[in-house]
């Protein structure tokens, strides 16, 4: 069985988003870059997946610029085999992005597509149900844990009563939770070994998509927050909460 992990760059959890000044998008140059770490989570996951002798390969794909082939290098260094990166130099939507992987699948013919619930930058959460739609085929979504036995899937995700477990067939996308597992540290010789594997570079526009996108035509930071005040006793600190509406 192939595994097919999906991954998409952002900007690094640890770094200050500063916007442009006329608010077009947020700052990127000289901005550390990374995997989305929930796209870690799922790349660390198919990794043990393959360790148990339940998958045969790891393909790691994504979509972006020709510089995002350095977090696909970093996705080989921590255990991938190979790597597709679709180049485009434009902003590409969930759904464009949810059409390139169903393309994809349609040729690897993966037994399991795991992403991340979401990317860090948007918060959107669209991509993997979309694919799962279009491919149709079952999603577990937010999943903490995940097994596979006898062409069945066992997902644990969190819902707002507490676990829920679905058995799905496979093939099956699936979508991970922070609590899935611990990403691997990328050890030197890893790094060294992965500018050794492949990564296939295919144009955005070779896949002949003609889809309405969303124009971002303006970005706000959210509004500054206002400095908090003392008060004397209880009695005042509700006249303070019943003059701002909260009691």
């Amino acid at each position: 069985m192939k595994i097919l992990v999906a991954v998409k760059r952002v900007i690094d959890y640890s770094v200050r988003v500063r916007l442009k000044p006329d608010r077009s998008g947020v700052v990127t140059d000289g901005v550390k870059l990374s995997i989305n770490p929930f796209d870690e989570i799922a790349l660390e996951e198919a990794l043990r997946i393959r360790e148990r002798g339940e998958a045969s390969e790891v393909v790691v794909a994504t979509v972006g610029p020709r510089d995002v082939q350095t977090q696909l290098r970093s996705a080989l260094a921590m255990g991938a085999d190979r790597a597709i990166h679709i180049e485009s130099t434009d902003p590409v939507e969930p759904l464009s992005v949810a059409h390139v992987l169903h393309a994809l699948v349609l040729e690897i013919e993966p037994g399991l597509v795991i992403l991340g619930k979401q990317a860090i930058d948007d918060d959107l959460g669209q991509t993997g149900p979309m694919l799962a739609a279009l491919w149709g085929r079952p999603q577990a979504t937010f999943v903490s844990k995940l097994t596979l036995k006898d062409g069945v899937a066992l997902a644990v995700r969190e819902v707002d009563h507490g676990l829920e477990t679905l058995a799905l067939d496979l093939p099956l996308v699936v979508t991970t939770d922070l609590r899935l597992n611990t990403p691997r540290f990328i050890k030197m010789p890893d790094i060294m070994k992965a500018r050794q594997k492949p990564i296939v570079t295919r144009p955005f526009a070779s896949f002949g998509l003609d889809l309405p996108g969303l124009v971002l035509e303006r970005l706000e930071g959210p509004p500054e927050r206002k400095s908090g005040i003392r008060v004397e006793s209880v009695a005042a600190l509700v006249t303070q909460l019943r003059e701002r509406g909260v009691v």
